[in-house]
């Protein structure tokens, strides 16, 4: 398992500096060497926009910018360094509601506080090894909010992109096709 993260860059985006050092820490135990981390949101912009994280690990509730809206700015801004990029959500919000909200916004993974290096890594190995399709549709762009695949009539999404998870690990060729995607 130490070798399956080396070469993945992080961003971890969370205002509380114990956070900041648990995830560091669950990361490093992981295998990953590439991490950065932000205050807020608007920090994280920066931040990604210089980096292009192959992850992005948030927390919801900061200030002045919080975790739904970077992923909203991420997923829909045309200066975003990428649009694809897998966020995972970590927060301390565990009702139906907020992870249905997230979901909306272009989350693609959710990890309910406190978190374990288990549940971390799950949401990771998902993010890597079963992307999901990207639609666009009127009021949404982001990773397919189905798990798994439904028939729908009149389907008006259009899928953007597909990821192959065997690239995923050689980071300039999984970038190459994200950008390209």
């Amino acid at each position: 398992m130490s070798e399956y993260l080396e070469k993945v860059s992080v961003l971890i985006v969370d205002d509380q500096d114990f956070i900041r050092l648990v995830l560091r820490q669950v990361l490093n135990a992981l295998g990953c060497k590439n991490i950065k981390d932000a205050v807020n949101g608007s920090d994280a912009w920066n931040v990604a926009v210089a980096m292009n994280p192959d992850i992005i690990i948030t927390d919801w509730e900061m200030k002045p910018t919080n975790g739904l809206e970077l992923t909203h700015r991420l997923r829909t801004d045309p200066h975003s360094a990428n649009p694809f990029v897998p966020i995972i959500m970590v927060t301390g919000h565990g009702e139906v509601e907020r992870v249905m909200e997230a979901r909306d916004k272009g989350v693609n993974e959710y990890v309910i506080k406190p978190l374990s290096a288990k549940s971390l890594f799950s949401r990771i190995h998902t993010v890597i090894e079963h992307p999901r399709d990207f639609v666009r549709i009127r009021s949404y762009f982001g990773p397919d909010r189905r798990r798994r695949p439904t028939p729908v009539s009149n389907d008006r999404r259009t899928t953007t992109t597909v990821i192959d998870a065997q690239d995923y690990l050689e980071r300039d060729e999984l970038i190459t096709k994200i950008r390209v995607g």
